[in-house]
This record gives structure tokens, C-alpha cells and sequence, in this order.
């Protein structure tokens, strides 16, 4: 503990650096997100996880083995007090191409969705389909968000509670009309990793105000929820995220998955915690 404390800054920023590519280039190697001669555009919102998607982007273009060119947007919604220099700024210094689409996404917001709703669904709708038609007209042929592990196991959680579906934020989409393909490079990555790292690196962030404080939105309660388990439950965190990539149909309920009414398997074995009391406790303590 000692020597974590007495750790340099230099030396934080480089071992959370490590440790967050090394976790990007796995999960783009997992789910063959980049491949030779893409064109991969960075949506840039001036957040923490959307500056360290594009910082690990840039490190393995130079490292990777394939060939890759990467283009960064950013979608300026008219939002009251959006600081437009900071963006421009901050990107001359990088060396990519960088757009500002000016949409008044705002207004529409505004006007359609009542004082104390949530904005978030009709602003997100918005904000994808300019971003997806930009992309076609560029020649873009994987869009990068900045969503991470956090994010898609609040997905999950949300999506089960409030929607009765058993789904999360896949690491790679393709959209509905098959026009594009979005991909999360930081899907395996911890949002206190990138939250340290943004700070260590000084990224000039810039807050979403649209949404006012909002802080009794449902997905801030279950981050608020895995927050504290991950506080009083070490691993249990890895271990839900496990889970989603190691998915048994046949111990399910959906029909559509698995032949209920099929003949049976010669083997279907139970499917058991590694230790059966962890998850008693576990119970117990909620």
C-alpha cells in the first residue's frame, strides 16, 4: 500500500495506460472490431471515456498489425454555454481529422420531452442517426463509441429491471439497415481506470448539461448499486461481466433460444457456482 501511495503521477498515468490498451486491443482482437484498411470514426463528446477511447486508439494505430485510419467527430448540439473551443483546440494537437457537426439537437430535446422526463432516450435517437449518416457520406466503416464494462453491465441491469429483456451493449453492432457498424473498444475496460487516467492525462472535459442534474435517473441508481457491490463484494463486478460472455440457453426460459420440446440432449449438465456458499452470503447481504 505504501508503494501505491508513494507512486508518481508519471508512474499511475503509465501503469493505468498498460493496463487500459492492453484491455482495448483485447477486446478488439475478441470481437474483430478493426480490421485492415478500416476507416474507424471517434465520437468525441469532451467526456472522460470518449478522450481515453480515442488516447488508445491512437497508441495502437502505431502498434497494431493492421493498417487503420481514424477519424474524430464531434456533435455540437447547441446546448447553452457549450464551450465550441475546447474540442478544436484540444484536436489540433493530435494529428487526426476532426469535424464539428452543428446540429440544434437542444431545442428539439427541449420541446418535445417535459420539464422532469428524461432526455437521454430521444437526444441519444437524435444524436446517432446524424452521426450514422455522416458516417456513410465519409466512407466510415466502423463508428467508435466511448462506452465501457461499466456501461454495458448497467445496460443489463437496466434492461431487466425496467424492460423484461435479457440484453446488454454488445461489443459490436451492426445497425438494423446494415449501413454501419458500431464498435466499443473499451468494453473490457473499468470506468474508475478510465476516470483515473482522464484526470492523470488532464483531459479538457466538457459535462453534458442538457440532462440538469437528473440525478434520480434509473441508470444512475444501478451504478450508484454496482458501485457499492463492487466497494462490499470484490469481483462480483468481473464475475456479471463473465456471465454475459458465457451464456447457457438450455438453463434459461426463452423458447426461441432452446428446444424445450425437442428430444433430450445425451448430456445437459447442471450449471453450478464454483463456490455455492459465496452466493448464499452474497444474498444475505444485499
Amino acid at each position: 500500500m505504501q508503494e501505491k501511495a508513494t507512486r508518481s503521477p508519471k508512474d499511475q498515468r503509465n501503469r493505468l495506460q498498460k493496463r487500459l490498451q492492453r484491455e482495448t486491443g483485447r477486446a478488439i482482437a475478441d470481437f474483430s472490431m478493426i480490421e485492415d484498411g478500416d476507416r474507424v470514426m471517434v465520437c468525441l463528446s469532451g467526456g472522460k471515456d470518449s478522450y481515453t477511447m480515442l488516447d488508445m486508439l491512437q497508441i495502437l494505430q502505431h502498434r497494431a498489425p493492421v493498417n487503420f485510419e481514424l477519424i474524430a467527430v464531434n456533435l455540437d448540439q447547441k446546448q447553452p454555454g457549450f464551450p465550441e473551443h475546447v474540442l478544436p483546440d484540444y484536436m489540433a494537437e493530435q494529428g487526426v481529422e476532426f469535424h464539428v457537426l452543428e446540429k440544434d439537437t437542444y431545442s428539439i430535446v427541449k420541446e418535445k420531452v417535459p420539464e422532469g422526463k428524461t432526455t437521454c432516450g430521444l437526444c441519444s435517437r437524435l444524436r446517432r442517426g446524424i452521426l450514422y449518416n455522416f458516417a456513410e457520406e465519409q466512407g466510415v466503416t466502423k463508428i467508435a463509441l466511448g462506452h465501457h464494462r461499466d456501461d454495458i453491465l448497467e445496460t443489463l441491469m437496466l434492461n431487466m429491471f425496467h424492460g423484461g429483456t435479457l440484453k446488454a451493449m454488445p461489443p459490436k453492432l451492426f445497425s438494423d439497415d446494415g449501413r454501419n457498424t458500431v464498435i466499443r473498444p473499451l468494453a473490457y475496460c473499468r470506468e474508475k481506470d478510465i476516470a483515473a487516467y482522464s484526470e492523470l492525462r488532464e483531459f479538457p472535459i466538457i459535462p453534458c448539461n442538457l440532462c440538469g442534474s437528473q440525478e434520480n435517473l434509473q441508470r444512475q441508481m444501478v451504478k450508484d448499486l454496482l458501485n457499492d457491490w463492487d466497494h462490499r463484494f470484490p469481483g462480483r463486478i468481473e464475475n456479471m461481466f463473465r456471465s454475459i460472455q458465457n451464456v447457457a440457453p438450455s438453463h434459461l426460459a426463452d423458447p426461441r433460444l432452446f428446444d424445450f420440446g425437442g428430444e433430450v440432449p445425451e448430456s445437459q449438465p447442471e450449471t453450478v457456482s464454483p463456490d455455492p456458499g459465496y452466493g448464499r452470503v452474497d444474498l444475505v447481504n444485499l
